[in-house]
């Protein structure tokens, strides 16, 4: 056990994980958890975080003003796989590491995105409501069998996600910046242009990370070459997506459903697309499957030895 580091965990659900206190204690014997069950942003994750050195964060934001102000600091070790809310080039510039295990959720994140396919073909939430209103009346579905997914990003959940399909019979086409050649072989992923992909597509489905290459990726005119009836996922980041082109897309009758785990403004303010019963919204939930939990918590733990400079 180390009896001189002195770790801050800010994360909540780390904090509040009985297994994960219990290997974190284990390895470390100086550890402040964050007990109160607070989000923490400005001074008050500062306040928090001062005076250790090194830490387990979340969704806390570390941006250049925060991070100059953190002499102490010298590692950051990631709970979870988006680094959005880290400044990297301010970790870089003030000589403090960084733990990051990418892809440790992507099964969770995977399975749900397949879910969503699923429900949103077979009308599953407009066919509940129906039911809770009192009325028996069916309403038709598609199958996924036979359906074409158009899948931006192939990194370590569109792979996944890739392999989940496989039963299916699906025709799979996907955009992504880097060229996986020898996995689109070994599945018969056709890859293609960002713009073929939305045309294509019966499904479309996100995962990629936010970044200033991504922010309103999926603007107004990519949503508007979709095909009637197409069905627009997103459980990778909020921000990539037009969420109100979106909305006005599923208004139009263009797009026939909506699945989105991420959302620009979390938690989400606009109720009347929220309650429209071809939308299927969640709380950023794709990560948090108990077993994805645990991972990523064990990930951010090494994460604490294993670092390096972004």
């Amino acid at each position: 056990m180390n009896d001189t580091l002195r770790i801050a965990v800010a994360s909540r659900s780390f904090s509040k994980n009985p297994v994960l206190r219990q290997e974190l204690l284990a390895r470390y014997s100086n550890v402040t958890f964050n007990d109160a069950g607070v989000s923490m942003s400005g001074d008050a994750l500062l306040s928090f975080l001062k005076g250790h050195d090194r830490a387990i964060i979340a969704l806390e934001k570390l941006d250049e003003a925060a991070i100059a102000q953190l002499p102490d600091l010298k590692v950051v070790s990631k709970y979870g796989v988006g680094i959005d809310n880290v400044d990297l080039a301010a970790l870089r510039k003030h000589g403090k590491r960084l733990g990051w295990t990418p892809g440790v959720n992507r099964r969770s994140v995977a399975e749900l995105a397949l879910g969503f396919m699923i429900a949103l073909l077979h009308n599953v939430p407009s066919s509940s409501a129906v039911v809770r209103g009192g009325s028996w009346q069916q309403v038709k579905g598609r199958q996924l069998t036979g359906k074409t997914i158009g899948i931006i990003g192939c990194g370590n959940v569109g792979k996944d996600l890739v392999t989940l399909l496989q039963p299916f019979g699906v025709s799979v086409l996907a955009h992504d910046i880097v060229d996986y050649r020898e996995f689109y072989q070994r599945y018969s992923v056709e890859p293609v242009g960002l713009d073929d992909l939305m045309r294509r597509s019966d499904v479309v489905t996100i995962h990629v990370p936010l970044d200033a290459s991504t922010r309103g990726l999926i603007s107004v005119e990519r949503i508007a070459m979709m095909k009637n009836g197409a069905v627009l996922l997103n459980t990778a980041r909020g921000g990539i997506v037009d969420d109100l082109a979106a909305k006005q897309a599923l208004i139009s009758g263009r797009l026939a459903g909506i699945g989105f785990d991420v959302f620009a403004v979390e938690p989400p303010e606009d109720r009347d697309f929220l309650n429209m019963p071809t939308v299927l919204a969640t709380p950023h939930i794709g990560g948090s499957a108990e077993e994805a939990i645990l991972a990523m918590g064990l990930a951010a733990i090494q994460g604490l030895v294993d670092n390096a400079v972004p």
